[in-house]
């Protein structure tokens, strides 16, 4: 993790020095070790540099290659360098000695624009071409590594690694987007492009971009190929060939010249990368491990000490644990709204940013996490659906039946959930026939009143449905958005398009690329960037890995869900890596009533100054009358708390503290 900026003149005017140089400073929580720029004319880079790679140590950015006609800046750790090796002209010497900038510089003078397509890793970087006279940029495959810009035509291209950067150039105006404010209100986030400011953008994940004196010009240069469909011969085929994938993309996350830890939670998902990079470390002869868990003494639901310590029962780890219930979701915000630029925060926030702030204080650099694992490999759900549409009702009961104990649901709930929605639709559809095969089926295999499904599923859905084409006609908006605000932005509108392009997904393989390509996403990785930068850390996500994403969504979908176990290929592949109770455990701890415990007492008094005097800057979007009788009922409602309303209140508050903090323009 490393700091990238820098500027270019599209009216011939000189580089201000001044100005790279505040842009560098106000980074140097991201690159405590090094720092520099380079400028020449109208154009100018800077890089911070974070210490973290044996090559790093070497490393010297910006970096001017040896005829004096390409300069790159990079926030970058290149993974194929072995590939790269035998295909690129690179300086004589060991590839120990090489840098990855190196890499990705002679990428670019052997491919061109093209160069992207053939590095693996996780990148930002930008290059500046003396002979075209043009600046290339390019960000990694899944947007772990960011990369904001700023844009006026004929005048100037700014860019950075955090959006803060941008501002320390003079007329760059802080306008908050309200379309964004909108889409974290609506929990729709599906614009990978915007900011939550308004001449603030992001390169998209897996995107190029060149500044020339005729513009902007931007493009994809791989997209997730959801047609794909991988057969091999056997379970034990597909287990070995996830293990070694996996674990390829684990070790290639351990290349590091300092300590490493891991954050272990107890679940599947940072559980397989703790054990995988623990063999792989003492198949090096290397130290052992640093785990680093949340655990909790008082608000027991949410402990997962029992498949923590039958991981580190294993033995090679040196373990770290903070206390959940000493911190809580409002605390913290005046510190770290210093660093992080958006408003958009999630109810978990403060779990990284406590498990971050520990891994420095231990010396730490680098932490590895089990970051959505559930997307990468996929529970497969949806595979329910999927036997329905394909008629094998009677496999759909038998993985109904064996998911149910698994996640502590009857199966009747599952099949309200799955089963039910798909009989509605086709009554909805008047597709009678295959209605009545449908009751029919689930009549044999779950015991339902045939007449029952006839009267709720058949006849009931009709009139819900034009009752509900009716209050769609008549509802403006949200119920927490300001109807005005609403009306404004044209809010249903844009709403209605997001839902006529999102059909539910009827197979496993719709549903996880919708879900691996969605900006929330990539919102939500930059995130996890900001917050290990705060710390001066870098966050590896090996579950965020091209090649594992690539593998698992071309899996067939009983490699996802089989005999009622999600991620059954992986669980397959880490038989003997993990520890069995851990291995075949059914879902996750639910963290939900440590959030509600730290809202309604650790951080009262911050919650009740701001529902009683501190909401005026949230007027113009949120409804308050509706957000005061969710805050009434979160206060009275005992241990019943709606997920609704505290989500509200939550949202609400946040960018209320946001707004104050920032004093963005509105």
């Amino acid at each position: 993790m490393s700091g990238i900026m820098g500027i270019r003149h599209l009216n011939s005017h000189p580089v201000n020095h001044q100005y790279l140089e505040k842009m560098v400073e106000i980074l140097a929580h991201r690159g405590p070790d090094h720092a520099d720029i380079w400028v020449e004319e109208s154009v100018g880079l800077g890089h911070r540099m974070l210490w973290t790679t044996p090559e790093s140590l070497i490393e010297k950015l910006p970096l001017v290659n040896l005829t004096g006609n390409l300069v790159i800046t990079a926030d970058a750790r290149i993974d194929n360098r072995e590939q790269l090796m035998t295909l690129l002209t690179l300086p004589e010497r060991s590839i120990e000695k090489i840098t990855d900038s190196e890499f990705i510089l002679a990428a670019y003078e052997k491919w061109g624009e093209s160069c992207p397509e053939y590095l693996l890793g996780d990148f930002a970087f930008a290059i500046w071409d003396q002979h075209q006279q043009s600046l290339f940029c390019a960000r990694d495959h899944l947007g772990i590594k960011p990369f904001y810009y700023y844009y006026q035509p004929n005048q100037i291209f700014l860019f950075a690694s955090e959006i803060k950067a941008l501002f320390c150039v003079p007329n760059v105006p802080r306008r908050l987007n309200e379309v964004r404010i909108a889409d974290y209100l609506t929990l729709t986030m599906s614009d990978k492009a915007i900011t939550t400011y308004r001449d603030i953008w992001r390169l998209p994940p897996a995107h190029s971009l060149v500044v020339n004196q005729s513009g902007v010009h931007i493009w994809s240069y791989w997209s997730l190929n959801a047609q794909k469909e991988l057969q091999l011969e056997s379970n034990a085929a597909y287990a070995a060939e996830f293990r070694k994938i996996f674990t390829e993309a684990v070790n290639c996350r351990l290349r590091s010249a300092f300590a490493i830890a891991t954050h272990l939670s107890g679940g599947l998902d940072s559980s397989a990368v703790t054990c995988v990079a623990r063999n792989l470390l003492a198949k090096d002869g290397k130290t052992s491990l640093h785990t680093i868990s949340t655990i909790f003494d008082k608000i027991t639901e949410c402990d997962e000490r029992p498949f923590i310590n039958a991981v580190l029962d294993q033995g090679g780890f040196i373990p770290h644990y903070v206390h959940g219930e000493q911190f809580s979701p409002l605390a913290d915000l005046d510190k770290i709204f210093q660093y992080e630029d958006e408003a958009l925060l999630g109810p978990s926030h403060f779990y990284p940013w406590n498990l971050n702030r520990i891994s420095q204080e231990m010396g730490l650099r680098i932490c590895l996490d089990g970051f959505d694992g559930d997307t990468t490999v996929g529970h497969g759900t949806t595979r329910l659906t999927e036997l329905i549409h394909q008629g094998k009702w009677k496999t759909f009961a038998q993985e109904v039946k064996a998911l149910s104990p698994h996640h502590h649901v009857s199966p009747a709930a599952v099949l309200q959930s799955y089963g039910l929605p798909y009989l509605r639709d086709l009554a909805k559809q008047w597709r009678w026939i295959a209605f009545a095969q449908g009751v029919q089926q689930i009549h044999q295999h779950f015991g339902v009143s045939r007449k029952l499904l006839l009267i709720h599923h058949g006849i009931k859905p009709l009139l819900k449905s034009v009752l509900q084409l009716w209050r769609r006609r008549q509802d403006k908006s949200p119920n927490l958005i300001n109807p005005d605000f609403a009306e404004r932005i044209r809010l249903n509108e844009r709403m209605q398009i997001l839902a006529d392009s999102s059909e539910p997904p009827l197979t496993v393989k719709q549903d996880q690329w919708l879900s691996l390509t969605q900006g929330l996403l990539t919102y939500t990785l930059e995130q996890m960037d900001q917050y290990a930068a705060m710390f001066s850390l870098e966050a590896r996500h090996p579950f965020m890995d091209k090649r594992l994403i690539e593998f698992c969504l071309a899996l067939p979908s009983e490699q996802k869900l089989y005999q009622g176990w999600g991620r059954m290929v992986m669980r397959r592949a880490l038989e003997g890596i993990l520890p069995q109770e851990v291995q075949w455990r059914g879902g996750k701890t639910d963290l939900t009533a440590n959030f509600i415990d730290g809202l309604l007492k650790r951080d009262r008094h911050i919650l009740d100054q701001m529902m009683s005097n501190r909401l005026g800057n949230i007027e113009k979007f949120i409804d308050i009358d509706f957000l005061r009788s969710a805050y009434k009922r979160l206060i009275s409602a005992g241990n019943q708390v709606s997920d609704a309303d505290s989500m509200a209140i939550w949202q609400a508050v946040t960018l209320a503290l946001w707004l104050d903090y920032k004093q963005v323009m509105l």
